[in-house]
């Protein structure tokens, strides 16, 4: 079995680097609450490891429930995947994900008591997730519900983190910062999900994407008007910070426009996912980057 679920790992969900994301983004939102509300004694210790952990072993529980929920739709449109394929059994898998869940909810309750409510509002959320709502036959062949059902996810693993931050540091709980905290890695996600469902004409296959029900132009735009309503948050949280980096992801986000543009002119040059994983690696580095520098060297400005 354990061999089985290397395989698993190494295609489906690498566990070092998801490790590396579960910490990034939980200190990124973390961190980023705390800069923008003033305090700059903290206080690291093990429920900030709990909390990345839980980040990580909850996007493992979405992994594996997405895979198992699409199983028979694997087999016919991906058969080379881990599961359909039969390299690996979907036991191996759910053995696993029941282990590393046990683990998650018992560190949760031991050092993260005072964030109980937050952690169980999380799972319900990911529960009604890979049972479809209970609405299957509804939601499972409409795109856009999938999205509308599925994709908020994010934001409620960001109330996680915030909701820790804010209890333990007593911070006041509506203030603008907060507001844009909860939708910070939202949107990336989002442009994320929908761009990597958006084709050139001559790509599409029996695969439903947003460019086959909208047209490629249409979909393109709408994933432009995301972009920049997610790059007007990032301006929001390090305007206080960092004024460099303001400029950075003002460039950031002109070439990303000019990046749409071009596909909407000739979707055919390249594929929009591609472009976006490189706005989107670039626009979170720069986010860590302006924390670690106030970090270290204060505000900085012009």
């Amino acid at each position: 079995m354990l061999k089985r679920l290397h395989v698993y790992f190494k295609e489906r969900y690498p566990i070092l680097p998801r490790l590396l994301l579960g910490v990034i983004v939980f200190l990124e939102i973390h961190f980023i609450i705390l800069l923008n509300l003033g305090v700059t004694e903290f206080h690291i210790g093990v429920q900030e490891f709990v909390g990345a952990w839980t980040v990580f072993a909850f996007l493992l529980w979405l992994r594996i429930a997405d895979d198992l929920k699409d199983f028979e739709t694997d087999k016919e449109l991906f058969p080379d995947r881990p599961l359909p394929s039969g390299r690996v059994k979907k036991k191996d898998v759910m053995v696993a994900c029941v282990v590393v869940q046990v683990i998650t909810v018992a560190l949760n309750i031991i050092f993260m008591r005072e964030n109980i409510i937050f952690f169980i509002i999380l799972y319900i959320y990911g529960y009604l997730m890979s049972k479809w709502f209970f609405q299957r036959a509804k939601i499972q062949p409409s795109l856009p519900l999938a999205l509308i059902t599925h994709n908020p996810v994010q934001a409620f693993v960001n109330l996680y983190i915030i909701a820790f931050t804010l209890i333990k540091y007593d911070l006041p709980w509506v203030t603008l910062t907060n507001i844009m905290a909860l939708w910070t890695l939202y949107f990336p996600a989002l442009i994320w999900e929908v761009s990597r469902k958006i084709k050139a004409p001559k790509d599409e296959n029996d695969y439903t994407t947003y460019s086959k029900l909208f047209g490629y132009k249409k979909a393109t735009r709408f994933v432009m008007i995301l972009t920049i309503v997610d790059i007007i948050t990032n301006f929001i949280l390090v305007w206080n910070l960092n004024k460099i980096s303001v400029a950075v992801l003002f460039l950031l986000a002109s070439w990303m426009t000019w990046q749409f543009i071009r596909f909407m002119k000739d979707p055919n040059k390249f594929t929009i996912v591609s472009r976006v994983e490189i706005y989107t690696y670039l626009q979170e580095s720069t986010m860590l980057l302006t924390i670690v520098c106030f970090l270290v060297f204060g505000r900085i400005s012009w």
